[in-house]
């Protein structure tokens, strides 16, 4: 047998579907957001990059940078292990007590990343319920269904934001059974928002305890920042919200917030909490200064609405196919794998537009888009620059054969 060819030929499956990734050399450079520096080569080019998830540039916020800046000077750049050997820092209890005042729950834990966060904490709280059936949205990420996948428990897939189909569901099961509802607030890759009002009616119904995934909206959404859920005076309805600091907050590592029982069995159950490296103090620092500052100033959140709603308006003039929803992603339709990749190559080959091709098993076959988060620092001229280029790009692959080879 010769696993190379295996290897090979599994890689070669890809490319010839439009669906192998590849990987942009990237240079962040501090002032400068969201320009950055494509590396090709031995070669530096300024691009504009349109599809971070720094939502809001708070990984170059001078008082987040001097934050871990100071941090590290004083604590060192490791944690020295995991929780419940040394990594324990003073640092990130505090970030925690932050987190949880932050979205109004008894307790937080902080995990390495959103996705560990969410497949850790899923995992074990579907575990420690005996006999428990889970509801998952059926778009609902890829941490979500590896954690419910981990659990081995009975799940019901409901039709995406369909309160209707999870009332049908839910209602086949006695009350006295446990029941979760996992969904999130900000689905990333349409940009859409989940019926968490609806959801959380449900699950009071019929006894049942609800997840909210708020990656996507943490830092972005509500008087603090705190997310859809605050916006919609919401929070207390929620058992468990879960969040990042790797997106809005510009930091690294992931988050859930509720009550003191169920972050205390989480926390003592969960082995992608229990076996693995805590996160750096100066991490937990920085993180703890973004949300702060997020808490207090709304002028980032302003000016990204704002320019979300300048994009749209550009491609609405233009005519160029995007997902309208009323959250600050934009999804740019191509529909097609590999005039999806070779719309992103003429951007950032030609016009030096950063914006990476969006496949399939990310979003459905026949699906394919170009994901946009235009943030606070871009400007009416680079909104209409991308707009032109996109324009060129549509135009210049639509008689383009892209059926793939039979």
């Amino acid at each position: 047998m010769n696993y190379s060819d295996i290897f090979k030929s599994s890689i070669n499956k890809l490319k010839l579907e439009g669906r192998y990734r590849y990987f942009n050399e990237i240079e962040r450079v501090v002032g400068k957001h969201p320009k950055a520096s494509w590396i090709l080569g031995s070669k530096k080019n300024d691009i504009t990059v349109w599809c971070s998830n720094d939502y809001l540039g708070m990984s170059q916020n001078k008082i987040v940078m001097s934050s871990m800046i100071n941090a590290v000077k004083s604590m060192g750049t490791g944690s020295g292990g995991t929780r419940n050997i040394s990594g324990n820092s003073n640092a990130i209890v505090n970030l925690e007590n932050e987190l949880a005042d932050f979205h109004k729950k008894q307790k937080a834990i902080v995990f390495s990343s959103g996705y560990v966060a969410n497949e850790a904490t899923i995992s074990t709280l579907l575990s420690l319920l005996k006999d428990v059936v889970v509801f998952s949205d059926e778009k609902n990420h890829a941490s979500i269904i590896t954690g419910i996948k981990k659990s081995n428990a009975l799940k019901e897939i409901f039709k995406h934001n369909d309160l209707k189909h999870l009332n049908n569901l839910i209602k086949k099961y006695p009350e006295n059974r446990p029941k979760v509802i996992v969904f999130e607030s900000i689905y990333s890759m349409d940009g859409d928002i989940g019926d968490i009002y609806g959801i959380t009616n449900i699950a009071k119904k019929y006894n049942a305890l609800t997840y909210l995934d708020e990656v996507h909206a943490v830092g972005m959404y509500g008087a603090n920042g705190s997310g859809i859920a605050e916006k919609l005076g919401l929070q207390n309805s929620v058992d468990i919200i879960q969040g990042t600091l790797g997106k809005a907050f510009g930091t690294m590592g992931g988050y859930i917030a509720s009550s003191n029982i169920i972050c205390d069995a989480i926390r003592s159950y969960a082995s992608g909490y229990i076996f693995t490296t805590a996160i750096p103090p100066a991490l937990a620092k920085a993180a703890n200064t973004s949300i702060r500052y997020l808490k207090k100033s709304n002028k980032e959140r302003i000016l990204q609405q704002q320019n979300t709603i300048l994009l749209k308006k550009y491609l609405k003039n233009e005519n160029i196919n995007f997902i309208d929803n009323e959250s600050h992603i934009v999804p740019i339709m191509v529909n097609d794998p590999i005039r999806c990749l070779e719309i992103s190559k003429i951007l950032l080959n030609e016009f030096r537009h950063y914006i990476q091709p969006i496949n399939f098993p990310t979003v459905p076959i026949g699906t394919e888009r170009l994901r946009v988060t235009p943030g606070p620092l871009h400007t009416e001229e680079m909104i209409a620059d991308l707009t032109f280029a996109l324009k060129y790009a549509f135009k210049k692959t639509e008689k383009v054969n892209f059926k793939k080879p039979a």
